[in-house]
């Protein structure tokens, strides 16, 4: 029994952190226009830091986890079917250090390695036309309806022997509808969408412990999240955020486990600032409002981004 326990509580961890960790990000003006054929290289670092909630599934106390994501994004712009629309391809790469008491004696883990890549296509429908860099300064703002498609793929380090692992042997696509509007220099975005999940056909298999298969599932998570930003100058703004979501219970091997079933919220603030013609800089901040299973960490990022307009060569 005490084996047992000792192998189910690293994985709770890893659901608790890795997989909800990108369901849970707060991204203001996601749906924001540039001029056609704009491009960007971003750099960002994330440290997250918080508790790990368990629900009396196993008996840890003092659970927490803390890990540093460095990612890598390129953004470009186009036009597609007459309408503006962007592409965002994002590479992350993970190290983590967890750590709980088992019985009053204190466990860890660490970890480091590439985390799934992700992939978002955003297509505006309504509000801005596609428009080169000379008409695009004197556009100015006023509703903007789009949708986008974000997708995750199984392209980090992931082995089915082992509990603990960056990669989650998965696809996930997030469908999402995203409202903006501007009175002046105030801009308000609202999103909604749903994450689905395919099956992980090998989850923790083909050890001394489990030699045969085992397949792991997951429930729909719906999300929310709300922005209201205020702009100093170009490229220069502040923004408080929050989201909230709801949904995910995990099946092992079809069995369904209604104590990951998640609920919670989570509340930031962001800011740019402007450098210079084509770099910027982005600072944010966000922590568990509410939560029932999960969520309950904080998070700092960092970001430095170059961008240009003209068409890739």
């Amino acid at each position: 029994m005490r084996l047992a326990l000792k192998l189910v509580w690293p994985m709770v961890v890893a659901a608790c952190s890795f997989q909800t960790l990108w369901a849970q990000d707060l991204a203001p003006r996601a749906y924001n226009l540039t001029p056609l054929h704009a491009n960007a290289i971003t750099a960002t670092y994330g440290f997250y830091d918080g508790a790990l909630l368990f629900n009396g599934v196993v008996p840890i106390n003092n659970a927490t986890g803390k890990y540093n994501v460095p990612v890598l994004s390129y953004y470009h712009s186009f036009k597609m079917f007459g309408h503006f629309a962007n592409i965002t391809a994002s590479l992350p790469y993970g190290v983590g250090h967890f750590t709980g008491d088992f019985e009053r004696v204190p466990e860890g883990i660490h970890r480091s390695g590439l985390l799934d890549s992700t992939y978002r296509l955003a297509v505006n429908l309504k509000g801005g036309p596609p428009l080169e860099p000379a008409e695009f300064h004197k556009w100015h703002q006023k509703t903007l309806i789009g949708v986008s498609l974000k997708v995750v793929a199984p392209t980090g380090q992931y082995d089915q022997t082992k509990l603990i692992n960056w990669g989650a042997n998965r696809w996930a696509f997030r469908p999402e509808l995203g409202y903006s509007q501007r009175w002046g220099k105030i801009v308000l975005d609202a999103y909604g969408g749903v994450w689905f999940y395919t099956l992980n056909p090998t989850y923790f298999d083909h050890n001394n412990f489990v030699p045969g298969t085992q397949a792991q599932s997951e429930k729909p998570i719906g999300a929310f999240e709300g922005h209201l930003s205020y702009d100093w100058k170009l490229r220069t703004w502040v923004s408080l955020d929050g989201n909230f979501w709801f949904g995910g219970v995990t099946s092992l091997n079809a069995i369904a486990n209604p104590e990951t079933r998640q609920t919670g919220s989570r509340i930031g603030a962001t800011g740019s600032l402007r450098l210079d013609k084509h770099q910027s800089v982005k600072l944010s901040y966000s922590a568990g409002a509410y939560e029932r299973f999960g969520g309950n960490y904080q998070n700092v990022s960092f970001a430095w981004q170059w961008s240009w307009t003209g068409r890739p060569k």
